[in-house]
């Protein structure tokens, strides 16, 4: 494990459920501005059965990155919604949803 891996987890553990974080938010809140893609990189490499709350990391449009119809597209907006994210064809809110710290 990485410095800057463990600064994202934590960031992205900090994430309060039903709000979400775009990649660059959590870059830069690890102190790694500029650094979207590593947060990426390294959300996709998190160990299976993880109980971080990877899901609530979304790029900046406010769309998911998995390709609609994937099954990790799916378990991503299955989880959000749970948490009370309301989609309106494949895209929320980043107004309305977006962690505000």
């Amino acid at each position: 494990m990485s410095v800057n891996q463990e600064k994202i987890w934590h960031i992205v553990a900090r994430i309060p459920r039903g709000k979400v974080a775009t990649y660059g938010q959590v870059a830069e809140l690890a102190g790694l501005p500029g650094r979207a893609r590593l947060v990426g990189h390294t959300l996709s490499n998190l160990p299976a059965g993880t109980r971080l709350p990877w899901h609530r990391v979304v790029n900046s449009r406010g769309r998911l990155s998995f390709k609609p119809g994937s099954s990790r597209y799916a378990l991503q907006q299955r989880r959000l919604e749970a948490e009370g994210v309301c989609f309106d064809d494949q895209r929320f809110s980043l107004r309305r949803y977006q962690w505000r710290i």
